[in-house]
Parts: C-alpha cells; sequence; structure tokens
C-alpha cells in the first residue's frame, strides 16, 4: 500500500512547485500621459541662487522604469517687477536652466510654461527658513530606546507663521526622509527635525536640508505624503495618486498638470553618526 502512496505524495508537491512558478501578468489600465512639472526653486543661504532648473516630464505606466523627459517647451519666470528670467533646455533633455535668477524673501514669482500648445501658470511666493543651530545625536532614541536619533535644531523666528519641509538623506540606503511641520506651538522657541531611520549605525552620513514653504504647499506635501507613506521617492515628481497642485492649465482647464511651484529658501547640513 505505502509504495503507491508515496508516488501520490510526490505528484502532489511537484504540482504545487510548479504552481508556484506560474508568472501572472496583471493587466493595469493606463490613463494617458500627463504633463509633470518639477519647479522646486531653492536658494540655499550663502549663495546668490542664480543658478535654479526645471524640470519637465510625464507619467508613464507602473511596470516602467524610464521617466520619459519633455523636450521643446518655453518656460519663464517672472517676478512683480516684471523682470524676466528664462529656463533655456540644456543637454539634458527635458531639463531647463536659469543662470541669472534673483531670489528675494517675500517676493511673489510666477511661472509660465509653453508646451505642446498648452499653456500653464502658478504664482507663490518665496519663503524664508531659520537656520540650522545645531546637530545632536541621541543614541537612546527611539520608543525602544535602542535607536540612535539625530536632531537638527533651529530657532523659530517669533514674530511670523511659518511652514517648514525637511529632507533627510542618508548614505545608507536610497531613501529620501521628507517631513512637514509649521509653528502652530513652537512660536518663537526652539524646535528641530528629526531623523527617521532605524538602521543608523556609526559611520553612516546624512545630509540635511530645511527648506521655508508657504502654507498652501504645506498643505499639499501634507496630503502628499500621507498618500505616500513616506516611503522615500521624490514629492516633486509624479505622486502616487492624483493631487493637484497649484499650477493651473489656462488653455484647457481639464487637462492639468502634476506638479508644484515652489520657492524656498534653504539651510542644508552635513552630519556623520558618532
Amino acid at each position: 500500500m505505502m509504495k503507491h502512496i508515496f508516488p501520490i505524495i510526490a505528484l502532489l508537491f511537484s504540482l504545487i512547485f510548479v504552481s508556484c512558478e506560474e508568472v501572472v501578468d496583471v493587466d493595469l489600465n493606463t490613463a494617458s500621459p500627463r504633463l509633470v512639472i518639477d519647479a522646486g526653486i531653492d536658494w540655499e543661504q550663502g549663495t546668490d541662487g542664480s543658478v535654479q532648473k526645471i524640470k519637465l516630464s510625464t507619467t508613464t505606466s507602473f511596470y516602467s522604469a524610464v521617466v520619459p523627459p519633455v523636450s521643446g517647451a518655453t518656460i519663464f519666470v517672472t517676478n512683480s517687477s516684471n523682470t524676466i528670467f528664462n529656463f533655456i533646455e540644456g543637454s539634458t533633455a527635458g531639463e531647463y536652466l536659469c543662470t541669472n535668477f534673483v531670489p528675494q524673501i517675500d517676493e511673489s514669482y510666477t511661472l509660465t510654461v509653453i508646451v505642446n500648445g498648452q499653456t500653464y501658470t502658478a504664482t507663490e511666493t518665496l519663503k524664508s527658513v531659520a537656520s540650522i543651530t545645531e546637530i545632536i545625536q541621541d543614541n537612546e532614541g527611539g520608543i525602544t530606546g535602542d535607536l540612535i536619533d539625530i536632531k537638527a535644531l533651529f530657532n523659530d523666528p517669533a514674530d511670523s507663521e511659518n511652514f517648514y519641509l525637511f529632507k533627510y538623506k542618508y548614505s545608507n540606503q536610497a531613501k529620501l526622509d521628507y517631513q512637514v511641520t509649521d509653528d502652530r506651538f513652537f512660536q518663537g522657541n526652539t524646535i528641530f527635525s528629526l531623523s527617521d531611520n532605524e538602521e543608523l549605525e556609526a559611520g553612516d552620513q546624512i545630509q540635511i536640508t530645511h527648506y521655508g514653504i508657504s502654507r498652501t504647499y504645506y498643505n499639499y506635501m501634507n496630503i502628499l505624503l500621507s498618500i505616500a507613506g513616506n516611503t522615500g521617492g521624490s514629492p516633486f515628481q509624479s505622486p502616487p495618486a492624483t493631487v493637484r497642485g497649484n499650477i493651473i492649465n489656462s488653455t484647457n482647464f481639464d487637462n492639468y498638470a502634476l506638479g508644484y511651484f515652489r520657492l524656498s529658501e534653504t539651510d542644508s547640513a552635513n552630519y556623520t553618526v558618532q
């Protein structure tokens, strides 16, 4: 009897392993490509901020590893005095450069992008950021007290309402850590950004960047990060769901672009975990 059972068992196992190797193709619905405008103007403290870049691309299918660039656009930014700053496409397709931009805190700027017969516009104000004053390492961080926490401290201005974006770039992983906050409960006090990396070890390097942002961009990023789960990637690129930014298509309102026109003063610091 047993000699008949073993072949049956062997056959069952072989069928299981064969079924596990089957490739299942999921047929995902693919929407028409939509323009993505990556227009973040960053003025790093201590620089003149004259060199700026805007990127154009389109959305693509879920399985594609290539982000299609968009060439041939006319892009310019104007300030409240109607000074025009032209962004010219360089040697890299889809990247448009300006070399004479003039940043000014609390100045209003308007972006215009003309491409494929469509005109996209957005208006935003350049916001200041408080300087990073100190970086502190806590080797008893986290809920369990056995993680390394890194804090970047700064003094929030007492005379204004402020909103902040924080970016942590780690040498030990590809993930970028983005966070946003406001000073509602910390007006005029010393506050900090905090690392979100449970795998930090001595020798790891961290690049910390603080951005001053507007209230509307703060609201936009809150939504974007909650959808993305803060799992990395860039919030300045195509979001995982349709999150409308401040860019309007004045030619055809329904043919909107993804992305956000943002202007920020920034402060950065590099830190090596001890």
